[in-house]
C-alpha cells in the first residue's frame, strides 16, 4: 500500500504558474509487518488459576451497573468462562481452575508395569539361554552318535 505524504489544496493552485510550486510528491510504503492480531496458526488462550482468581475478586467487588460487563470487554472475555470459573471456585477446587489438555487423557501409571517389563526382558533372555542350550545338547547327541558310529565301524573293520 502507497500512500503519497503530501497532496495539493485544490486544482487551482496547480493550474496557475506563478503561484508556489509544489515539491514533488514523496511516496512512503506500510510497513510489510502483519498485525498482531492476526497469526499463521491460531492458538487457544490459557489462562492462570491466579489470573482467573483476579478477575472473580474483580467482578465481584464491580457494584455499578455495567461494571462487570466493562471488565469482560476489557480482558477480552465471555461472560460464560466467568460462570465456570465461579463454579469451579464455589466447588472449592482449585485444580478446576488450571487449564486442562484437550483430547484423551492419560491412564494412570501402574506401578507394576515396570516389575512386568523387567520380568519379561528376564524371561525372554532365560529362553534365549534355554535355546542355546538345547542347541548344543542336540549337536552334543549327533556328534556322540557320530563317535558311536565310528567305534561301530572301526570294531568291525578290525575283526574282519
Amino acid at each position: 500500500m502507497v500512500m503519497p505524504s503530501k497532496t495539493p489544496l485544490s486544482d487551482d493552485i496547480m493550474a496557475d504558474d506563478t503561484a508556489l510550486t509544489l515539491p514533488p510528491t514523496r511516496m512512503v510504503t506500510a510497513p510489510v509487518q502483519p498485525t498482531s492480531e492476526l497469526t499463521a496458526i491460531p492458538k487457544r488462550r490459557t489462562f492462570t488459576a491466579k489470573f482467573k482468581l483476579r478477575i472473580l475478586d474483580e467482578t465481584d467487588q464491580a457494584s455499578d451497573t455495567g461494571g462487570v460487563a466493562a471488565i469482560l470487554r476489557r480482558e477480552g472475555l465471555y461472560s460464560s468462562a466467568l460462570t465456570d470459573w465461579r463454579r469451579a471456585r464455589t466447588a472449592g477446587s482449585l485444580g478446576a481452575l488450571q487449564p486442562r489438555q484437550r483430547g484423551p487423557q492419560k491412564a494412570p501409571a501402574n506401578p507394576l508395569q515396570a516389575q512386568l517389563a523387567k520380568a519379561n526382558r528376564e524371561v525372554s533372555a532365560l529362553r534365549r539361554r534355554l535355546d542355546q542350550a538345547e542347541a548344543i545338547i542336540a549337536i552334543q547327541k549327533k556328534v556322540a552318535a557320530l563317535l558311536d558310529e565310528m567305534e561301530q565301524t572301526q570294531e568291525r573293520g578290525g575283526k574282519s
